[in-house]
């Protein structure tokens, strides 16, 4: 399983939600700094009642905390769209 479909099924698992995309940009940085598989630079796009009244650093953190640390240290650049609705 690639890493993208790691995060989909983390996320899947953890929020009720209304929209979830993974998107791998990976190859829009390669030759970067921290492009090394393919599989480095993520968005996400996830909108979920679960974060009702979260500001965005809990969004942020409930996502991180979903993800895991292990799969979080994996990915080198991660930008997250979280909106409730």
């Amino acid at each position: 399983m690639n890493r993208a479909d790691k995060i989909y099924e983390k996320l899947d698992s953890a929020f009720s939600y209304q929209h979830l995309e993974v998107i791998n940009e990976s190859e829009q940085h390669r030759g970067h700094s921290g492009y090394s598989d393919g599989q480095t630079h993520f968005r996400v796009k996830l909108i979920s009642p679960d974060f009702a009244g979260q500001t965005r650093i809990a969004r942020h953190r409930a996502v991180h905390a979903a993800l895991g640390a292990e799969l979080v240290a994996e990915i080198h650049a991660l930008a997250l769209e979280l909106r409730e609705k």
